[in-house]
């Protein structure tokens, strides 16, 4: 292929005429395989159980209003101009207050406010992977975490969880046999409290194992924590980072407590890890909206932020409840979670039944569903689904249930007949860019 400079791409294509010039890091960079079903599934005859969207009908819109338009009238050649590299100094100092009930303790100066906290995932990503280290992941993990360390050419190994969470003796297990293979883990990444897709959360008792096994191994812990103060029942659990401020890095966010539209999130890290965040941010991004980072400190400045939680939380808790008490109803074949907070339960669907499969189907019949293997990056989880109840009314999680389990009745009626389908082994080598859809 002859290009404008009389060089030839002898690597190019016609659908694509730099082909041969992207970086190695790109190769096998993909999009969801369900992204195309979901664009069906957001239809509104459809009830989706799939994605993670914050239900905003308890926000007080006209507070926010009155915020937003008393910021630019007050501070507006401020807030719509460049800002700080590390993040707007009175967010930082607000950020102290929201962190407070989990117990991290910090300096103003050890936070670097980020564009929500999946950019915090790909800086620390950034800053501590080389290709073909070792990042630790539960067993199943968030998407859009294996989505950055796959770009970054991690080898992401999974580490299994329980209905306490991410399991001691399996994580020291795994480090020793890394150890053995003469290999080393650069990260330990969890979400322990209401996991994503799980929804389970780690026990008291393990977080200061956990931390000691990780020292142990010279492992740095990258602590998740969307969900935090979204439980449905007494205070929340220490943070992992309040036992050890050296040995972690805390990632909070304003997506799911205030509103994902705003982009705001954050990280706790040690000093010297903080210098080198600060420069990949401002190499990535120059600087994080000054707008932004402005009205959610204007909001927590002049609303009862804290009152305004608990109404999610009440919000959150009465669909947990509708979606339990539907699978209950009907799918007495299945097994799923129990959530105390966040957004989603974690279904294990009937043996030989596999939900990747199964989902075009479900979304003829009006439902959907995020599929297991998504939160897994070899291979597993083709029996398992994650079903999120924080966006529909409790009525429709009730309908969205109902349709479902016609749809795993109707599967299971073929196996009966023709027996189960027969799986893939392979383990694809590919990373997928989740989408909101399924964050």
């Amino acid at each position: 292929m002859q290009t404008g400079d009389g060089f030839r791409n002898d690597k190019g294509s016609r659908l694509d005429r730099w082909l041969g010039s992207y970086a190695a890091r790109t190769h096998g960079m993909t999009a969801s395989e369900i992204r195309a079903l979901f664009a069906v599934a957001s239809r509104p005859e459809v009830v989706s159980l799939a994605g993670g969207m914050p239900n905003l009908s308890a926000l007080p819109m006209d507070v926010v209003s009155r915020s937003l338009a008393g910021l630019v009238d007050r501070k507006g050649s401020v807030a719509l101009q460049y800002g700080s590299g590390q993040g707007d100094p009175d967010l930082r100092r607000r950020i102290l207050d929201v962190m407070a009930p989990n117990q991290v303790t910090a300096h103003p100066d050890d936070i670097v406010v980020t564009t929500g906290s999946q950019q915090a995932l790909d800086l620390v990503t950034r800053i501590f992977v080389d290709p073909g280290d070792v990042v630790l992941a539960e067993a199943p993990s968030y998407v859009g975490a294996l989505g950055v360390f796959r770009s970054y050419q991690a080898d992401v190994i999974h580490v299994p969880m329980d209905e306490e969470g991410l399991i001691p003796e399996a994580l020291s297990e795994t480090l020793v046999a890394l150890r053995r293979a003469g290999r080393r883990a650069k990260l330990l990444y969890t979400v322990p409290n209401y996991h994503n897709p799980a929804g389970v959360t780690m026990a008291a008792h393990r977080r200061p194992q956990i931390l000691e096994i990780t020292r142990r191994f010279g492992v740095l812990v990258m602590e998740d924590d969307p969900y935090g103060l979204l439980g449905f029942d007494g205070d929340p659990l220490p943070a992992m980072r309040s036992f050890d401020d050296d040995g972690v890095i805390y990632l909070g966010s304003f997506s799911k407590t205030f509103a994902p539209g705003f982009r705001v999130g954050w990280a706790v890290a040690p000093h010297a890890v903080r210098e080198k965040l600060v420069l990949a941010s401002e190499s990535a991004i120059l600087c994080p909206s000054s707008f932004s980072q402005m009205a959610v400190s204007t909001y927590l400045a002049e609303h009862d932020w804290k009152h305004q939680i608990g109404l999610f939380r009440e919000l959150y808790r009465e669909r947990r409840d509708a979606m339990l008490q539907a699978l209950h109803d009907m799918l007495p074949t299945s097994n799923w979670t129990n959530p105390q907070g966040g957004f989603y339960v974690w279904v294990q669907v009937p043996d030989g039944l596999d939900t990747k499969a199964m989902l075009p189907r479900a979304v003829t019949a009006r439902v959907a569903y995020a599929p297991g293997t998504g939160f897994y990056t070899d291979g597993q989880g083709r029996d398992y689904m994650r079903l999120s109840y924080c966006y529909p009314t409790p009525e429709r999680i009730r309908e969205g249930v109902r349709r479902l389990a016609g749809v795993i009745d109707e599967e299971l009626e073929v196996q009966a007949t023709f027996g189960p389908a027969p799986r893939s082994n392979r383990i694809g080598s590919s990373f997928e860019s989740p989408g909101p859809d399924l964050s």
